[in-house]
């Protein structure tokens, strides 16, 4: 004969459901700065906001990114829905990239970066020890 188990005990109210909101919001803050510091997006959609929409322009505001790699970050950053592409059947074919919506509240949302990098430049050029 085993013996009888404890009734389960049901968690407090307002004891658990926090630590799982913080575990959520932890894995939402690095899913989001995993996407916006993957190397040159952030700078390509900094681009766009600031103006980009051409090709050329994108790789004048993103210095010393290659062609292939800002082809590819476009379309990734297309695919993501943070920017969109349209095709102009112009001579020759003009394609346009605009930032969407969402692609616009990102940049917004690392302004701040933006200004922490400004005020505290000297750590930013400071070589690794």
């Amino acid at each position: 004969m085993t013996a009888p188990r404890s009734p389960a005990r049901a968690p407090r109210p307002g004891t658990e459901a926090p630590n799982m909101a913080k575990e959520d919001e932890c894995l939402l803050f690095q899913r989001t700065l995993e996407l916006a510091g993957r190397r040159w997006s952030g700078a390509i959609l900094y681009a766009g906001v600031a103006g980009a929409r051409r090709f050329v322009e994108y790789r004048r505001y993103v210095r010393g990114i290659s062609d292939r790699l800002l082809t590819q970050r476009l379309r990734e950053l297309e695919r993501q829905g943070f920017i969109t592409r349209e095709v102009v059947p112009t001579m020759p074919v003009q394609i346009r990239y605009t930032p969407t919506s969402a692609g616009a509240e990102l940049v917004a949302a690392l302004q701040p970066l933006g200004t922490w990098g400004r005020k505290h430049h000297d750590v930013l050029d400071a070589e690794p020890t």
